[in-house]
């Protein structure tokens, strides 16, 4: 069996879930090449040697583009914040190596474009690159994308995502780069926004064509950092400006004429990580909540009356996508998961030929998205067009 060698750049929070996707998909699934969890690289030569040790990666380095250009190493793993995406993925796709790279994929529609056109160079190459969208592997997801195309809410008329957190509604929250312009590009809008933007279009089929929107901050000035660890952190001294936004609003018309509601908010009081759509058709409507990852609600309306609502579809069977590798029905999966499936998708694309999607011209449309929200904001909440013409990656 062909082996992949996998470098991992970055080892924070994403770091520790795509381990364990890297980890746990070998052994779950009948993969086609095994991927190699090779080194992990971090600027922090004692922290990424924890990491590696902690995670289960053969070694760790703290230079990227010594280990880029290793022959022995096939894939290229990115999870370092977005202001270093485009450099790194572009130099391990011009060096060979197949590469899967966090969303969003880059911090400006410039350094997108620059990506996916290298994507598209590489693939006539026969290397492969994929954004980590993750949440479109939850099964539910996946499964209610099949039910849409095959017409389970017949015509879309409107698209409601949200993507709800709470984790910075306190004002002492300190000042982690998730906050900071020039490493994170925005704050909600591109953290979590860019996942509901993601997912709208991907289980509809359906892409935005423009958008009226408003993005706001709420908390100005928060405490430096001094340690950080996932989303919290402790404060040290002193405090700084929060340079992106807190809450992003707005509306969007897709291509068939449909209207989109959206929300992305770190001040949801209460909200956890609630990833939500619904989908409304004139023959039904679809809903998801990720915050109940295992199930999706269904109204049929083609249903009698007397037989009509809202009933739920609990998504554990094995005749539900990538459900049939793991436990018996009812036993119910969870947000690790979908990294595995993320693994699995990502080496059947890369031995069988094909891009595994998201590829980084989808990447590049969420992107071109953000970007007019944030022009629509600046503008009034004006109804701002998407910019066209997505570089298509070869295959």
């Amino acid at each position: 069996m062909t082996t992949l060698r996998v470098a991992m750049i970055g080892y924070g929070f994403m770091g520790a879930a795509h381990s364990q996707g890297w980890r746990t998909a070998p052994r779950v699934f009948d993969l086609p090449a095994k991927p190699e969890m090779a080194v992990v690289v971090g600027r922090n030569s004692q922290a990424v040697a924890d990491a590696a040790l902690k995670w289960g990666w053969a070694e760790s380095a703290t230079d990227w583009r010594e280990v880029i250009a290793r022959d022995d190493i096939d894939v290229v793993d990115i999870v370092t914040p977005g202001d270093s995406h485009a450099e790194i993925a572009i130099a391990a796709l011009e060096a060979g190596k197949h590469v899967l790279c966090e969303k969003p994929l880059a911090n400006t529609v410039a350094e997108a474009e620059a990506m996916a056109e290298a994507a598209g160079r590489a693939a006539a190459r026969g290397v492969r690159a994929m954004v980590g969208f993750t949440y479109r592997r939850v099964p539910a997801v996946t499964f209610l994308r099949n039910l849409i195309a095959e017409g389970a809410v017949g015509t879309i008329n409107q698209v409601r995502a949200s993507y709800r957190q709470d984790w910075l509604v306190d004002p002492e929250m300190p000042l982690a780069w998730r906050l900071q312009k020039e490493h994170a590009g925005s704050g909600a809008l591109g953290d979590i926004g860019a996942h509901a933007i993601d997912l709208a279009q991907f289980v509809t089929g359906l892409n935005l064509e423009k958008v009226s929107g408003t993005i706001d901050t709420i908390v100005k000035e928060r405490p430096l950092l001094d340690s950080g660890s996932g989303l919290s952190g402790t404060a040290g001294t002193g405090y700084g400006q929060v340079t992106v936004d807190d809450i992003a609003i707005f509306t969007g018309r897709f291509e068939s004429g449909a209207l989109g509601s959206f929300e992305a908010s770190r001040f949801a009081t209460g909200r956890k990580n609630a990833l939500q759509i619904e989908v409304s058709g004139d023959k039904g409507a679809l809903a998801f909540d990720l915050e109940d990852l295992n199930s999706v609600q269904f109204y049929d309306r083609t249903a009698p009356a007397d037989r009509q609502g809202f009933r739920e579809i609990l998504v554990t069977e094995a005749e539900h996508p990538y459900v049939s590798a793991w436990w018996p029905a009812g036993h119910m999966l969870g947000y690790e998961h979908g990294f595995s499936h993320q693994v699995k998708d990502l080496v059947e694309g890369i031995v069988g030929g094909t891009d595994p999607h998201p590829t980084f011209a989808d990447g590049l449309r969420v992107q071109r998205v953000l970007d007019a929200v944030e022009r629509s904001s600046e503008n009034d909440s004006a109804w701002t067009r998407v910019a066209a013409d997505v570089p298509a990656q070869v295959s």
